[in-house]
């Protein structure tokens, strides 16, 4: 019989790759040990991310400025701010951040998709994912499509964050088949900084980055065949400890996280820089 596809998104291989207890706390496990409280950094992204989905719902002759404030407030996500200043300087802060953002973009430009889910199978995977937006450029052939991914978490990102990222590849090849277009460059827009980091992904680097998640995807399904067949579950799911364990959701449940130093929920959004691995 043939083996069973692996059905997965972005977060859960990423997951994996960054730890793969957490992935066996988040996708395993059950019932699910309870999460730690919400992090601010993940309210202010997705209101962030929201206020820009409902920019692009409007009619193009509404797209302006002014309208971002009230955008902004009927998404605004509340949780895991240390108090009301901090939150009303993080609200601020995003307005602004949205307000140039949206002052570059033309606002009768329409996107192919905004927040559209993207899907493909491979001989391993059944990915499916959401992207943020995806643009349509001209290209040497014709019109292209484009991967536009929103950062609002740690600076410094450059081309090979965009160049290693195996989300956006797997989005760029689910879309280049969803909607058959060439779909070869992926771009990262960081809002707090103005600066968009983007790579030119060629057949053979999304390939690579298709293989690299079948990989992991086949580590995966092997390890949960040892879980149900009775195997030791730590041993088929180790901790990577490092860094990552202090913005961990469900550090207190692991015993090589829960000997790293912990983060407040707030901290990130304290220094605007963002956890250390990117927001989605």
């Amino acid at each position: 019989m043939p083996e069973r596809l692996f059905v997965c998104t972005p977060s859960k291989l990423g997951a994996y790759e960054d730890c793969p207890r957490r992935y066996r706390y988040s996708y395993v496990d059950r019932p699910a040990p309870p999460k730690g409280p919400p992090w601010a950094h993940n309210s202010l992204g997705a209101s962030v991310h929201t206020a820009l989905k409902n920019w692009f719902a409007l009619p193009a002759d509404r797209r302006r400025p002014e309208v971002l404030p009230t955008l902004l407030k009927g998404v605004w996500v509340r949780d895991g701010y240390r108090d009301d200043e901090q939150e009303r300087d993080a609200y601020r802060r995003a307005l602004a951040w949205l307000e140039a953002y949206v002052g570059g973009l033309d606002p009768t430009d329409e996107p192919v998709g905004v927040e559209r889910v993207v899907a493909v199978k491979t001989g391993v995977l059944a990915f499916n994912g959401r992207t943020d937006r995806i643009d349509s450029r001209p290209g040497p052939h014709g019109p292209e499509l484009v991967i536009v991914d929103y950062k609002t978490g740690r600076t410094g990102l450059d081309g090979d964050d965009a160049r290693g990222s195996q989300a956006l590849a797997l989005y760029a090849y689910a879309a280049e088949r969803v909607f058959r277009r060439p779909c070869r460059r992926v771009e990262l827009h960081h809002l707090p900084s103005g600066t968009i980091a983007g790579h030119e992904h060629t057949v053979e680097s999304l390939a690579r980055q298709v293989t690299r998640a079948e990989a992991a995807a086949r580590d995966i399904m092997a390890a949960e065949r040892s879980v149900a067949e009775g195997g030791d579950a730590d041993d088929a799911f180790p901790t990577a400890a490092g860094p990552r364990c202090a913005w961990c959701d469900f550090r207190r449940h692991c015993p090589a996280g829960s000997a790293m130093p912990g983060k407040e929920p707030w901290a990130a959004v304290e220094r605007f820089a963002g956890p250390p691995a990117a927001q989605d």
